[in-house]
C-alpha cells in the first residue's frame, strides 16, 4: 500500500493482544479514562418457567445498546448484557482505531466476519478520501473557480483486492439539490437528482459502459483491461478482485443523518430527539431545496399533471436509496440485461462520527426482505468514518452540481434547478435518454435482444420503460423490497410520473 504509505506512515497489520484481557479491559490500556454511555435498554417480557431458559438464549430477551467516545469517533455495542454491550462496542473500537482484531469472545488475531463488525480499517478509508480530494482539486483547477465549490463532494474509487497502489478514481460528483418540477422531461433530458451520491453513482454507470465497450474490443489488449469477464453462455460479470469504494462528505439525507443520536441535525429545537416511530421511516427530499420530510403519500405514483400545476415533485433520500443499491445493485435496470448485480465494497462518510446507527438503517431495512434469487444479495459495505472530520465550506449550498467520469478530460457542470448543462442548457451526459441511447447501441453491438412483455422485437425499438421492464429477475427483486418496507410500516416509495419513461433511444 505504497500510497498509503507515503500518505499516512506504514498500514498497520492486525496486532496480536493478550488473549487474556477482554476488549474493555485492553481498550481500557490504550485509552485510559473512557467512559461508557447506555442508549438503550430493552427489558425482558414476562415469561412462564417453561420458557424461560429458551429465552435467555435468544434475541428476544432482555437488550442493551452501549456507546463510547474514543479519539472523537462514537462507538456501539448491543448485547444481552451492559457488559457484552461494552465488550462489543470496545471490539469495534479497537479494530477501527488500533487494527487489533478480536473473536466475540475475546481471543486476539481472529478476523472478525463483515457481518458482526462491518467497518472499513482507518488507514483504508483515510486513504480512499484523500484520493477522491486530491483527483477533485486536479480537475477543479483546470476549470472555474466558482465550480470548485461545494457543499458535498462524492466519489468512487475502485481497487483490485484491496491493494491502494492500483486504486484508481473513477467517478467524481458534488451537489445538494433537486430539479424543480416544472422543468420535469418526458423524453429523458434532464437529471432529477443532483445530490451528490446520486450523480457520482450514474457516472460510475457511465464508467461500466465503457468497460463494457472495451471488452466488446476486437483488439486482446483492450478487452483483457475490462473490468468484466464472460459469464455463462451470455452476460458480464465483475472479474473477482474489482471492488468499488464509495466516498461521500457528508451523511447522505434521510434517515442516516436526521435520526443519529450524533449528528447536531438529529434534534428539535427543544433539544428533544426526533420521535422513535420515525426511524428508519422513507423520507424525500424538498425540491429545488434541502433536507427531508417523512413521506406521507400513500400513492405510490406522482401525476404528470399534477406536478406542471405546482404539485411538489418528489424525489426518495439519498439514504432510501442507497438502501436500494445494496439490493439491487448500483448498475440500475437496463444494465441488468447485460450485468450481474454492481455492489459497494465499502462507503466511507466524511462527518459521520458513529457508524452505529447507519449500519442499523441499512441492515434492518432489509430484515424482512426474504430470500433473493441468484446472483441477487443482502449487501452490507464496510463503513466508516475518518480520522479527523472534512472541514464543510461556509455558506449556502451553490445552486450546480458536477460530474466526471475517468476518460473524461473536464468536469461538467449542471444546474440543478433543471438538471440540464449550466454552460449550454443542452443534455448532461448523465441523463436517461443518453444512457437509454448508449445502452440500445451496445446490445446491437453484442448481439442481445430483449423484448418486452409484448415481445415487440428489436431493443431498438423499446421505450426506455419497457426496455427497463423487461429486465425481470431485477423487477422481481425491486418489487419484493418495495412490499418488504411497507410490511415493515416504512412507508411507501413514491415514483415519479411514467410519462418520463415514455421515450425512444436516439439513433
Amino acid at each position: 500500500m505504497a500510497q498509503a504509505r507515503q500518505r499516512f506512515g506504514p498500514c498497520r497489520s492486525p496486532v496480536a493482544a493478550d488473549p487474556q484481557k477482554s476488549p474493555v479491559t485492553l481498550l481500557g490500556e490504550l485509552r485510559p479514562g473512557l467512559r461508557y454511555a447506555c442508549l438503550a435498554e430493552r427489558t425482558e417480557m414476562p415469561v412462564s418457567s417453561s420458557q424461560r431458559g429458551r429465552v435467555r438464549n435468544s434475541a428476544s430477551g432482555g437488550s442493551f445498546i452501549m456507546a463510547l467516545r474514543v479519539d472523537g469517533r462514537v462507538f456501539e455495542g448491543c448485547g444481552r448484557s451492559k457488559k457484552l454491550a461494552k465488550n462489543q462496542a470496545a471490539r469495534c473500537a479497537l479494530q477501527a482505531l488500533f487494527n487489533i482484531r478480536l473473536a466475540p469472545e475475546g481471543r486476539a488475531g481472529i478476523q472478525p466476519s463483515r457481518n458482526k463488525c462491518p467497518h472499513l480499517p482507518q488507514d483504508f478509508a483515510d486513504a480512499i478520501f484523500h484520493l477522491v480530494r486530491e483527483k477533485y482539486w486536479e480537475l477543479a483547477g483546470c476549470s472555474s473557480p466558482m465550480h470548485a465549490r461545494h457543499k458535498a463532494l462524492a466519489g468512487i474509487v475502485m481497487t483490485r483486492g484491496l491493494d491502494l497502489r492500483q486504486a484508481q478514481v473513477v467517478a467524481l460528483s458534488t451537489g445538494t439539490k433537486c430539479i424543480n418540477g416544472e422543468y420535469i422531461s418526458d423524453q429523458g433530458l434532464v437529471v432529477n437528482d443532483c445530490h451528490a451520491e446520486i450523480i457520482v453513482r450514474r457516472a460510475l454507470i457511465r464508467f461500466l459502459y465503457s468497460q463494457l465497450e472495451l471488452h466488446d474490443s476486437q483488439r486482446r489488449e483492450d478487452w483483457e483491461q475490462s473490468i468484466f469477464v464472460r459469464h455463462k453462455q451470455a452476460g458480464y460479470r465483475l472479474k473477482e478482485n474489482i471492488h468499488f469504494h464509495m466516498y461521500i462528505s457528508t451523511s447522505p439525507c434521510g434517515d442516516a443523518r436526521i435520526n443519529s443520536p450524533y449528528e447536531s441535525s438529529s434534534e428539535l429545537p427543544g433539544g428533544r430527539p426526533l420521535m422513535k416511530r420515525l426511524h428508519m421511516h422513507l423520507r424525500t427530499k424538498i425540491e429545488a431545496g434541502e433536507g427531508t420530510l417523512p413521506v406521507r403519500s400513500q400513492a405510490p405514483v406522482q401525476t404528470w399533471d399534477g406536478v406542471l400545476q405546482g404539485e411538489r415533485l418528489i424525489t426518495m433520500s439519498c439514504t432510501d436509496k442507497i438502501t436500494r443499491w445494496n439490493v439491487l445493485g448500483l448498475q440500475g435496470a437496463l444494465l441488468s440485461h447485460l450485468l450481474e448485480p454492481v455492489y459497494l465494497h465499502s462507503l466511507t462518510v466524511g462527518s459521520l462520527r458513529h457508524t452505529g446507527h447507519f449500519t442499523r438503517v441499512l441492515s434492518q431495512r432489509l430484515e424482512r426482505l426474504g430470500a433473493l434469487p441468484t446472483p441477487y444479495c443482502r449487501n452490507q459495505p464496510l463503513l466508516s468514518g475518518l480520522s479527523s472530520s472534512e472541514c464543510r465550506q461556509p455558506g449556502k449550498s451553490p445552486c450546480f452540481s458536477v460530474n466526471w467520469t475517468a476518460g473524461d478530460s473536464q468536469l461538467e457542470v449542471l444546474s440543478a434547478s433543471t438538471g440540464k448543462r449550466k454552460d449550454s442548457g443542452t443534455p448532461s451526459r448523465l441523463c436517461k435518454h443518453a444512457f437509454f441511447t448508449r445502452w440500445a447501441r451496445l446490445c446491437r453491438r453484442l448481439n442481445v435482444h430483449t423484448p418486452p412483455a409484448g415481445d415487440q422485437g428489436d431493443s431498438a425499438e423499446l421505450l426506455y420503460c419497457e426496455a427497463k421492464q423487461a429486465a425481470g429477475r431485477y423487477q422481481t427483486v425491486k418489487q419484493q423490497w418495495l412490499r418488504s418496507l411497507q410490511d415493515m410500516g416504512l412507508g411507501t416509495w413514491v415514483r415519479k410520473p411514467p410519462e418520463q419513461e415514455h421515450f425512444l433511444p436516439g439513433v
